[in-house]
């Protein structure tokens, strides 16, 4: 199995993609450390994905504080005695609009959850990590690199084009300790949010699901959206050792819409 034996934290799990990636981690024989910060969520996935406990465990994580996001890490070397991965899922994703009706207090607030949030968690694994090396990955979203046409997510793809950046220095820092860094970037991508985005729009404007799912789907090479589903195995791939030799890398799971 991929990750057979390996220990995994996969912070913001809930209903979506930290949701299927956890699934994804006990599904290949590897042990889900769970965070985010409403607990209750993270009872009910481990207990969907793992109704014995013998490969989950979790607690009520908030990034943007150090000493949890240690008490994280420190669970899984409690419980499991390693840390061979961490998949940042972990995001601040609805803060809308672009740069002229900006409230900055409210972007300062988005870099905090999505950059150094991310690298707070990536910071308190460090020592784990460093034993026997692993990987870090984190999602990033194709709007960091192109921006899309329906909606306008200045703040968000901004910090997490930021991350993107760290990615790069991450890589050669940690790199002599055998610790991998990777992003991958998500575009639309079926599963929670873009299912109520999908409603929403159709109700809105009063036009049938398929219409507005056709108007995405419409500029895939792919006929179809990639699923959360999709971007947790990419997670899973990069997180095992048959990507021994993959650093520093920004892998697009986007059915096609943007090709570089």
């Amino acid at each position: 199995m991929l990750l057979q034996g390996k220990t995994v934290i996969v912070s913001g799990v809930g209903a979506g993609l930290g949701h299927q990636v956890a699934a994804t981690v006990v599904r290949d024989g590897g042990n889900a450390v769970l965070g985010a910060r409403t607990e209750a969520n993270l009872a009910k996935c481990a207990a969907g994905i793992d109704p014995a406990g013998a490969r989950t465990a979790y607690r009520a994580t908030d990034i943007t504080d150090e000493t949890q996001c240690e008490a994280l890490a420190a669970l899984a070397t409690e419980r499991f005695g390693r840390i061979d991965a961490v998949v940042h899922v972990a995001a601040w994703d609805s803060c809308f609009g672009g740069l002229e009706d900006a409230d900055f207090a409210t972007w300062l607030q988005v870099v905090d959850v999505n950059l150094l949030g991310t690298l707070r968690m990536t910071r308190a694994c460090l020592p784990a990590l460093k034993e026997r090396g692993g990987s870090v990955v984190i999602i990033g979203t194709q709007s960091s690199v192109a921006a899309p046409s329906q909606v306008r997510q200045a703040a968000y793809a901004a910090s997490k084009g930021a991350l993107t950046s760290a990615m790069y220095s991450l890589a050669r820092e940690l790199g002599p300790y055998r610790i991998r860094v990777n992003t991958v970037l998500p575009g639309w991508m079926w599963g929670p949010p873009v299912e109520a985005y999908v409603r929403f729009t159709a109700h809105t404007e009063g036009v049938a699901e398929s219409e507005v799912l056709g108007r995405l789907t419409e500029r895939m090479a792919l006929p179809e959206l990639a699923t959360d589903g999709d971007v947790a195995e990419a997670a899973a791939f990069l997180s095992s050792d048959r990507a021994r030799a993959i650093t520093g890398q920004s892998l697009l799971v986007n059915a096609g819409e943007l090709m570089r």
